[in-house]
């Protein structure tokens, strides 16, 4: 039930407000452990904004202008080893499967799951396949007649397919290791380059794969044109392929994607290190810009404030973070302050829509891999590790995303994912957190929209010896400020705000006209009325909210 009501707000008057923005929810991953991405509701006593005072020993200020990129959500690779552990996972133990697909995926306001909606999957085979493969094998068939999109494993799609079932969101990002080894110098596809007499049937390829993934019910939401193409490795599936190819690669395939239906299918170009963001992206937009969305980038060399540089060269294109991993035998808070600092807030803070790690499930030994790979001589680390018996534990890069996801998350049924607000961080302790911040908007303009942060705590050490010290922040958010004690670890909280583009309608207007006049006391200046919706608690007890009639 809705209710409208008139208020002689404080908003005219100049007194202070009745209904303020008030935080309530909070999730936390602390550097002990304690918490693990857990929830608090802190109704009935929530943190509220008040008038500003001494600021604390942070001082985070939140921009409402101008408005940076809009996220698309965090995850990781779906490779066949990952869709062979949890394809195993769901016939031995079903209900365990369910559960981690839930927790990983359920993009449900609320629910207690990190909502990941970003899947990238290899087209045919990569370091983390049973074997070679791709989808046409026979060695100069240009016209691509045993094209098979089925080559890869039927559990591959099972799982693509459970995990749209949880998550209607979800964004598919596919993207080959190597062409078939037919189309390169060293006539497999494990190493080598790629030569451009097949850049025609390479595109053509490429639009097959497409039309073969829809044909198992999945949409794609970008595809790519070649895995890290300045790496050439002979031990599993690579192709060193030039900015140059790329971009004529790129360019044939967008026509034939416009022409048979894929018009809204970005494709997505360099995947790779950030190290060289400054030349092989810039190439390829230079060459290309009209066939490509923008670019992705990788964590294995370079920094990720080097995206700036592809971002000031091409600021309307976009920037992708797809890959980095984790090892066994790593610090848990150690990865945890990197992943944070480097990927889900310093790349995001550097243009970047998402976030994804590599392998979505392995073993504890992080199998299975193909076999002869050279690569992970460190057994790389999984989101999620499933064991022999059907057990599984969640790592850190599954810590590290959910915090961040859950800022981003539409807040209604296919409302809209989080857009990036600029902050600035003081204070005496500044150096202590690091931050992002977003926007989500209502798919009811009159509803409040929800402003989320997430704060990385890293000051473990602030004497130059082991003491992890929680620091005590003000946010400061149109004019007012709220406080708030960061434990160190990553919380990510959020709270309500009427919209700065909210207008009352023509029909308000009119319903409430009748009201100018008589109803306001002398001496105060008419203002025309607005609505908001206004939350509040009774008992202690948290209430639907109120659709009120400020005037």
């Amino acid at each position: 039930m809705i209710l409208r009501f008139p208020v002689l707000a404080g908003l005219v008057l100049g007194i202070g407000p009745a209904f303020g923005q008030q935080i309530y929810d909070i999730w936390a991953t602390t550097w002990d452990r304690a918490q693990l991405f857990t929830y608090t509701n802190l109704s009935p006593n929530p943190i509220n904004f008040v008038s500003p005072g001494a600021i604390g020993q942070a001082d985070i200020t939140i921009e409402e202008t101008p408005l940076a990129q809009s996220m698309v959500g965090y995850g990781a690779s779906l490779t066949d080893s990952s869709a062979l552990i949890l394809s195993n996972l769901k016939s031995q133990n079903s209900n365990n499967y369910w559960s981690i697909l839930n927790t990983l995926f359920d993009p449900t306001d609320g629910a207690n799951a990190a909502g990941f909606s970003y899947l990238r999957v290899p087209l045919g085979a990569s370091d983390f396949s049973a074997k070679v493969y791709s989808f046409d094998d026979v060695s100069g068939d240009t016209s691509l007649n045993s094209f098979n999109i089925n080559n890869a494993p039927s559990y591959l799609f099972s799982v693509i397919n459970d995990i749209q079932g949880i998550n209607p969101y979800l964004k598919v990002h596919i993207i080959p290791w190597s062409p078939p080894g037919w189309m390169k110098d060293s006539g497999t596809m494990n190493g080598g380059n790629f030569l451009s007499q097949y850049s025609t049937v390479y595109a053509n390829y490429l639009l097959k794969s497409l039309q073969g993934f829809q044909s198992h019910g999945i949409s794609v939401y970008a595809i790519g044109i070649q895995n890290e193409p300045e790496n050439s490795n002979p031990t599993y599936p690579t192709c060193k392929i030039s900015a140059s190819q790329e971009a004529q690669i790129g360019s044939t395939l967008r026509s034939l994607m416009n022409s048979n239906g894929f018009s809204g299918v970005r494709i997505v170009g360099y995947d790779h290190n950030w190290d060289d963001a400054a030349g092989y992206p810039v190439q390829l937009m230079d060459d290309a810009s009209s066939a490509f969305s923008g670019v992705a980038f990788h964590c294995y060399a370079g920094n990720f404030t080097q995206q700036d540089s592809f971002h000031n060269a091409f600021p309307s294109k976009e920037i992708y973070f797809t890959e980095c991993t984790g090892e066994y035998g790593s610090d848990w808070w150690s990865d945890i302050k990197w992943y944070m600092e480097n990927i889900f807030i310093g790349s995001v803070t550097h243009s970047s829509k998402n976030g994804l790690m590599w392998n979505l499930a392995l073993d504890g030994n992080g199998n299975p891999k193909l076999p002869g790979t050279s690569s992970c001589g460190t057994p790389c680390r999984p989101v999620v590790q499933v064991n022999s018996d059907g057990s599984f534990m969640y790592h850190q890069e599954f810590y590290a995303m959910a915090q961040a996801g859950k800022a981003i998350l539409p807040r209604d049924v296919n409302g809209p994912f989080g857009q990036r607000l600029h902050l600035t961080i003081g204070g005496a302790r500044a150096q202590g957190l690091i931050a992002t911040a977003f926007v989500t908007g209502r798919v009811n303009p009159s509803d409040w929209n929800r402003y989320s942060l997430v704060v990385l705590n890293w000051d473990d050490s602030p004497n130059g010896s082991w003491n992890p010290t929680p620091i005590q922040t003000t946010i400061e958010f149109r004019d007012m400020q709220a406080t708030y004690t960061f434990p160190v670890g990553v919380t990510t909280l959020w709270w309500y705000a009427l919209s700065t583009s909210f207008n009352a309608s023509e029909e308000q207007e009119q319903d409430e006209g009748k009201l100018q006049g008589s109803e306001i006391s002398d001496g105060v200046k008419k203002q025309k009325p607005f609505t908001a919706w206004v939350h509040a608690d009774v008992n202690g007890e948290r209430q639907q909210p109120v659709e009120v009639v400020f005037r």
